[in-house]
């Protein structure tokens, strides 16, 4: 069964069970899906459906069981919600055992979830006449307190079961409304409960405002997937989120306080019986868990735990939520919980058993990255301007247009999460109608499990031998410093790869680079006149020269080969993309541009990396997405764009005065040739009235200029990776899985950074000489230690306690770096910059003469 028309059994996924959507109610959600990608396509309202809202909701009070028993709950009444949009008006009873009548409206802001009250419910309570309407907060964020929980009124249940049977369950929600309009049913439908025209009308058609772009909807998601996924854990979250620490004994030396003291020679012990051993964290109301670990002590093994369970949640309720079995050969940090969406008052750590039986327990310490519960939901105050920053199309516009946009984002993305698997892979016929979704993917929680499974199923054994390759790299130096004497690039290190990899009588086993990701070197490289044994190291290095050749990261180098061109911006010193290369649309030679796919997929699927500076033209292609003629070819060449703007908008006399007869149908690619447009286009002048067929004209032939090369690098990466794997990558996640992570920040750094047997100073020695390091420092940093550019890689840093202002010493193989000892800051950041600028040649493994 090829790739492309396997279907949802491929996926390994389970049949339909109680709760799954049936096959009718699948296709109502597909043929609504594709109505609403076109809404978003055209920035037209989207369905009613989507943007149901109950006219009325009952709400029941659920008391904080940490407070005070009372037999009355008194609620603020607010004219808007929340005291940053209105002010307090009045306060409202609602007795033990009663019910509140609100609005179906809610509202989320940093304070918590809000919900309206109308003229006529304020009116029940007494509250003043000329309040038109009121807003209570439902449920605060992290302090606690009574919460408003919506029921559905016993009257209305029993009316209904009356008349559809007691099996009817009554329609309130937006997903039953959209099931309901959209899936064919037979016999009498129910009737959903009745929506508040006001608030669907606010979602419809306020949450795209004039001039709204699909551009900014992609904008959006792509900031609500920042907002959810990015690592933005508080700086120090003992400190802020963590209350208190209990154990459950301890030894006179070695207490509770070594558990976040953060050194690495102290530890607690403890000192019990078996199996009663625990940790117990008190954490600040709203604080969540992203990741905890067990820094674990590894002295004497029989003090290692072996088993651990964590619970969570009030003291006095605990529950089991995960138990962990720690691997033989862990003697560091372990995880042990992650990614909790909810807020646990008590997390409990119990040790259930330990190596070779023993009687007690040690731990180096306990750590945790943590946030906020108010950051990990939707809420309005994440729009404001501060946050923007980075997203230039958002910026200007409306919070409350922005956050009512955000939600029907969010229900189109369930409604998208919960078909995606019969989506998946997407025909030719249908790449159209898919287009509109394929920004939104990133958002998707199914995505990743389908991307990752798809990876897995696909995979092939990796060769019982690396081939061995031997590379010339003198020569392909000399040939880039001369590349004209040689346009066919044979002294290259790409091409000497090729040849040595492609068939032949004495070559016989083609790679097919379908591994899995922990065979992280595809062949063994032996670099002739170098001293290298390449356990991996040099492989890397082979890759980054490889990177060089087809896109230099230096726009001033000659170009080493001929199967990519700088575009027109790297000429254009206003433009913000002038690092960029396309396919030269000249070059025919397709099996290498194939080969070059085969590794983008190798890439894709390891860890290892292949840094091609390629725009979002030519990724949105090999993705599967729409290509947008404005944003996306800006950045090969913006002076075209603008001018192509101009000549649109320009009225006769001021086209007659700068064209003349001078504009021709004719363009210029990227490869520098003329090429016509219509046939005899070089002697045809353009006329003011034919402009803007002539601008269609030139978009074509531009965004086409390329499509054989794309085309051919395509096909390479679907001998590699399944087409599903493409359909369900974002061009940015696509570009992020070859090339890896493009800028290097010492923030980001620092998460791939391992220190062993530092003392704290000199770990702050270190992180202060990087502070000064630009991206490229940093990019050059990790080229020296790994033989890569880009994050991510996983690097270790070794005292070199012997030597003092001395020169640094890497290995790529194991991607460490030996650190000696410095004087001062200064001296450590300028040995650290002319160690990796001027020592990149791998020359300590073997005699040169070998």
């Amino acid at each position: 069964m090829s790739w492309k028309r396997s279907r949802k059994w491929s996926w390994g996924l389970e049949e339909p069970g109680p709760g799954a959507a049936a096959p009718h109610q699948v296709l109502g959600r597909l043929r609504f899906l594709l109505q609403c990608s076109e809404c978003f396509r055209r920035a037209l309202p989207l369905p009613a459906a989507l943007c149901y809202v109950p006219r009325e909701v009952q709400y029941k009070i659920c008391k904080d069981p940490a407070a005070a028993a009372s037999s009355r709950s008194l609620l603020s009444v607010w004219d808007g919600p929340g005291p940053a949009r209105g002010s307090k008006r009045a306060t409202i009873e609602v007795r033990k055992g009663g019910c509140l009548r609100a609005t179906g409206e809610e509202y989320r802001n940093s304070a918590g979830l809000w919900v309206k009250l109308s003229k006529e419910h304020l009116e029940e309570h007494g509250v003043c006449h000329e309040l038109e309407e009121g807003w209570v907060l439902a449920q605060r964020f992290g302090d606690g307190g009574d919460k408003l929980v919506p029921v559905d009124p016993v009257e209305k249940i029993q009316q209904q079961h009356q008349t559809f049977g007691t099996d009817y369950k009554p329609v309130a929600s937006w997903e039953q409304v959209v099931d309901l309009t959209y899936t064919m049913q037979l016999g009498e439908k129910p009737v959903p409960v009745e929506p508040d025209e006001a608030v669907v009308q606010k979602l419809r058609y306020k949450s795209v405002p004039p001039n709204w772009s699909y551009e900014q909807d992609m904008e959006l998601g792509r900031f609500l997937y920042d907002i959810t996924e990015r690592d933005q854990p508080c700086k120090d979250c003992f400190k802020d989120h963590l209350n208190s620490i209990e154990v459950s004994s301890q030894l006179d030396d070695f207490k509770v306080t070594h558990l976040t003291d953060n050194q690495r020679e102290t530890y607690w012990e403890s000192n019990g019986s078996p199996g009663q051993h625990w940790v117990r964290l008190h954490m600040k109301k709203g604080s969540v868990i992203k990741k905890l670990w067990l820094m674990l002590n590894a002295c004497i093994n029989s003090y290692v735990p072996r088993r651990v369970a964590v619970y969570g949640g009030p003291a006095n309720r605990l529950q089991h939520l995960r138990t962990v079995l720690i691997n033989e050969n862990s003697y560091q940090d372990v995880c042990i919980l992650r990614d909790m969406k909810t807020h646990m008052p008590v997390l409990e750590i119990r040790i259930l058993e330990c190596r070779e039986q023993g009687y007690n327990v040690r731990l180096r310490g306990i750590k945790f990255k943590s946030f906020w519960e108010r950051d990990l939901s939707l809420n309005a105050d994440m729009f404001q301007a501060a946050q923007l920053v980075r997203y230039p199309l958002l910026e200007g516009v409306d919070v409350d247009v922005l956050y009512h946009r955000a939600i029907v984002i969010q229900r189109f993305i369930q409604l998208l999460d919960s078909v995606l698997g019969y989506l998946i892979p997407i025909s030719d016929e249908s790449d159209s109608s898919f287009s509109g979704m394929k920004p939104f993917l990133q958002l998707c929680k199914l995505g990743k499990t389908l991307v990752t499974h798809c990876l897995q199923s696909s995979e092939s054994s990796p060769p019982c031998m690396l081939p061995k390759l031997f590379i010339n790299r003198q020569l392909a130096r000399e040939h880039r410093a001369h590349p004209e004497l040689d346009p066919s690039g044979r002294n290259t290190v790409f091409t000497q790869v090729y040849e040595n990899l492609k068939p032949s009588k004495t070559n016989n086993h083609l790679l097919n680079y379908r591994w899995p990701q922990t065979h992280s070197q595809w062949w063994e490289c032996d670099f002739t006149t170098e001293g290298v044994i390449d356990n991996g190291g040099g492989f890397r290095d082979c890759l980054t020269d490889i990177s060089e050749e087809l896109c230099p990261s230096s726009g001033d180098v000659p170009m080493p080969l001929p199967f990519f061109v700088r575009t027109s911006n790297q000429g254009n010193s206003s433009s913000d993309t002038r690092d960029m290369y396309v396919p030269n649309p000249s070059c025919k030679d397709f099996p290498k541009y194939e080969w070059i796919g085969q590794l983008m997929g190798a890439a894709l699927r390891s860890k290892e990396i292949l840094v091609l500076a390629l725009p979002s033209l030519v990724w949105k292609q090999l993705s599967g997405e729409e290509v947008i003629w404005s944003k996306d070819f800006a950045a090969v060449d913006v002076e075209l764009v603008k001018l192509l703007e101009m000549l649109e908008e320009v009225d006769r006399e001021a086209f007659n005065f700068m064209f003349g007869k001078e504009l021709t149908y004719t363009t210029v690619r990227s490869d520098q040739r003329v090429v016509e447009l219509i046939p005899k286009g070089s002697s045809t002048v353009v006329r003011f009235e034919d402009r803007k067929e002539f601008i269609r004209l030139v978009q074509k032939a531009r965004l086409e200029e390329s499509k054989e090369q794309v085309a051919a690098i395509r096909a390479g990466l679907l001998r590699v990776v399944p087409q599903a794997v493409l359909d369900l990558l974002t061009w940015q996640q696509l570009e992020r899985k070859v090339c890896g992570n493009p800028e290097v920040t010492v923030d980001e750094l620092k998460k791939f950074i391992t220190f062993e047997d530092f003392d704290s100073s000199r770990i702050q020695q270190f992180w202060d000489a990087l502070k000064n390091f630009t991206s490229e420092d940093l990019s050059r940093f990790l080229k020296f230690i790994t033989g890569r550019s880009r994050l991510p890689v996983q690097l270790t840093i070794y005292p070199d306690p012997e030597r003092l202002d001395m020169m640094p010493e890497a290995s790529t193989c194991s991607c460490s770096l030996f650190l000696p000892k410095y004087s001062s800051v200064k001296t450590c950041e300028e040995l650290l910059r002319f160690a990796v600028y001027n020592c990149m040649s791998i020359d300590t493994d073997k005699n040169t003469w070998d």
